[in-house]
């Protein structure tokens, strides 16, 4: 079978920038190599999609990524170099728990993912590692991740590393 990738790119929202209520570690520097990823993406015809987390509201008001906040929104830039990306709508750590991400993929025939975006830590290490991506290859860009610490970030790379492959974007896009 030939291979079909999909770049999932999770929780690049406002709060975790600059002036944002949960501001992570080097959001600028990931945030261009994730735009850099997206451009070498479409000319690959790779699949983009957003991936979006929207706290639960009947559990009380949240930290960050309450619904209808500018906090929530995801990053404009991102939505500026994919403005037809499916997006994905989540309120747990793993990307496929209780969204359409699994029908989107199945839908276009994917079988390799290239996972990217924040908490290093949380969803791209629950995304990576959810059951539910067992059955496909799953690569973690790992210059297209970030989370509140750059030693976090290393630790939670290292973590998954016997169970996914871990690349730099420019290595598995051309």
């Amino acid at each position: 079978m030939a291979t079909k990738k999909a770049l999932i790119l999770i929780d690049v929202q406002n709060d975790y920038f600059e002036g944002g209520k949960f501001a992570l570690w080097n959001t600028n520097t990931i945030l261009e190599n994730i735009l850099k990823a997206i451009e070498k993406a479409k000319k690959e015809n790779i699949i983009v999609i957003i991936v979006q987390h929207i706290a639960n509201s009947s559990l009380g008001t949240a930290p960050f990524f309450n619904k209808d906040t500018k906090g929530a929104e995801n990053h404009e830039q991102l939505i500026a170099a994919v403005p037809d990306a499916p997006i994905v709508i989540k309120e747990y750590a793993d990307s496929f728990h209780q969204t359409n991400l699994e029908s989107i993929l199945s839908q276009n025939s994917i079988n390799e993912l290239l996972i990217c975006g924040m908490m290093t830590q949380n969803c791209v290490t629950h995304t990576a590692i959810s059951k539910a991506a067992e059955k496909y290859k799953v690569n973690v860009l790992i210059d297209c991740c970030t989370t509140v610490s750059e030693i976090l970030h290393h630790i939670a790379l290292h973590a998954i590393s016997v169970r996914v492959n871990l690349v730099q974007s420019n290595q598995i896009l051309s």
